[in-house]
């Protein structure tokens, strides 16, 4: 799909965290995941993310969407503290058992690395 800003489809994933938790969060962040890869949708359109926000269970996404004030200065913060904690220098970034940073695309072997280590 198109992928255009998606500043906004982060600021409904930390959304769905506030409103419902990690579970809220994680049906989402799937439902993003299948407007962009399988149904080739753009993540920058408010309907599209008001759309997969309804579909995971978060039904009153559009008043918090349409101020694009809120959540802003704490998605930011969250990025910033990513970066720091992490030095997140690509996406996508994997953070494994909180103690494995996998930066950017990476190989299969390297996941089977970090999964040796922590066996």
């Amino acid at each position: 799909g198109h992928i255009g800003n998606t500043f906004n489809s982060h600021r409904l994933i930390w959304k769905a965290r506030e409103v419902g938790g990690s579970d809220l969060q994680e049906k989402v962040v799937e439902s993003l995941f299948k407007a962009y890869f399988e149904e080739n949708r753009s993540l920058g359109e408010q309907a599209v993310l008001e759309d997969c926000a309804s579909r995971a269970g978060y039904s009153d996404s559009a008043e918090f969407l349409s101020n694009s004030e809120l959540g802003k200065h704490e998605v930011k913060e969250e990025m910033q503290q990513f970066g720091r904690d992490f030095q997140c220098t690509g996406v996508p970034m994997f953070i494994i058992d909180g103690k494995f940073v996998l930066n950017g695309a990476q190989e299969s072997d390297q996941f089977l690395r970090v999964f040796v280590k922590l066996s």
